[in-house]
């Protein structure tokens, strides 16, 4: 694997990520100097009970009152919980809860108290990391892409790589290893593509009780209804020029799109939908990627790996088959992110984000 020498002292950073898919808090170590990777370390996971996923849930879309107190408290419990199982770490990046996402209204809230969560671990913690990109008109998301380009050093890569994340949201990176670094113009190119797991999710909660569709079992015995997708690919969020941004319930509608199709059919749709969104993103890239690297929960679901196999242009794989972690990739990508905050370096650009000028987002608590 590829290691640059950047002559700064390498930070054992631990990193935490609750995504919007509401399943529970990835906790991961990674060894970085802010540039390259040098390794990574141990990993852990909490899962969210059902009770703490209504909690969560009730609250999505709010800015402020009971929902969002209740949601604060779970999340708080269960990032002490996992976080505190990990020793020997010098910094840690606390991403909270994304429960609402307006950059260009009321801005963007991820639920959590950071200062709190360092007195708690003894240790100083980076967190609100996206307010600063919104109030500098970026999109605050996404922001893994930096640690995207790190990662595409890291396995070697010598041209065009797209990192696809599926989680409640799909959002892409697409990588030019071959420039020096992530600020540069042209290196990055970063935005969601369109829903991916939150809408079948929700779907099958409601209708059979299930967190999600285990293996794409309830997907393969469906079929597409092409008019619902037709409708789907129709809204004007795809024709919209990198970067953006979507809230987790952006298209909530989908489910109603489905809404009178079994079960089995409403899920091969959805699913087919998450497809539809990456490759109507695919179009914005610079160049065409070598390949597809998936991260994500979806990565797990091979009816959606079929789809977008069938659906891009290259190789479609899980990070696995490059040496990554697909379940802890985003909970590294803000340890990776925390130690930049903390040497005060960029983590958002233009092509990522589309704020105006380089954004080290992100506030530093220090345990008194």
């Amino acid at each position: 694997m590829m290691k640059a020498k950047t002559g700064k002292e390498r930070i054992r950073a631990l990193g935490a990520m609750s995504g919007t898919s509401l399943d529970g808090v990835d906790a991961a170590v990674v060894e970085t100097d802010g540039e390259a990777i040098f390794g990574f370390g141990e990993s852990d996971y909490r899962a969210y009970d059902r009770e703490e996923r209504k909690v969560l849930a009730a609250a999505l879309g709010k800015w402020a009152g009971p929902e969002v107190d209740a949601a604060t408290e779970v999340v708080a419990r269960a990032h002490e919980a996992v976080l505190s199982r990990f020793e020997d770490v010098a910094l840690v990046g606390f991403h909270g809860q994304t429960l609402a996402h307006e950059p260009r209204g009321r801005g963007t809230l991820q639920v959590g108290d950071g200062q709190a969560l360092a007195e708690r671990l003894g240790v100083p913690v980076v967190w609100d990391f996206r307010s600063a990109d919104v109030e500098m008109g970026g999109e605050g998301a996404p922001l893994a892409p930096f640690f995207h380009f790190a990662c595409a050093r890291w396995i070697g890569a010598e041209k065009p790589v797209c990192f696809l994340n599926l989680g409640g949201v799909a959002n892409i990176t697409w990588v030019d290893p071959r420039v020096a670094s992530p600020e540069v113009e042209g290196a990055l190119l970063a935005f969601d593509t369109g829903p991916a797991n939150a809408p079948l999710n929700d779907l099958l909660r409601a209708r059979r009780g299930l967190d999600f569709d285990e293996d794409g079992k309830i997907a393969r015995e469906g079929t597409v209804e092409n008019g619902a997708l037709e409708l789907f690919l129709a809204e004007p969020y795809f024709a919209r020029m990198p970067p953006k941004s979507l809230d987790r319930n952006d298209f909530a509608e989908m489910v109603g799109l489905v809404g009178e199709l079994s079960d089995a059919d409403a899920a091969a749709t959805l699913t087919a939908m998450c497809a539809a969104g990456v490759a109507a993103g695919m179009a914005h890239c610079p160049e065409p990627p070598e390949r597809v690297l998936v991260t994500g929960g979806g990565r797990h679901n091979p009816v959606l790996m079929e789809m977008l196999r069938v659906s891009l242009d290259c190789p479609v794989m899980a990070v696995e088959e490059v040496g990554l972690d697909g379940d802890m990739l985003e909970a590294q990508a803000f340890a990776y992110l925390a130690v930049r905050v903390a040497r005060g370096m960029a983590t958002s650009c233009p092509g990522t984000t589309g704020v105006r000028a380089l954004v080290g987002g992100g506030t530093v608590s220090r345990p008194s």
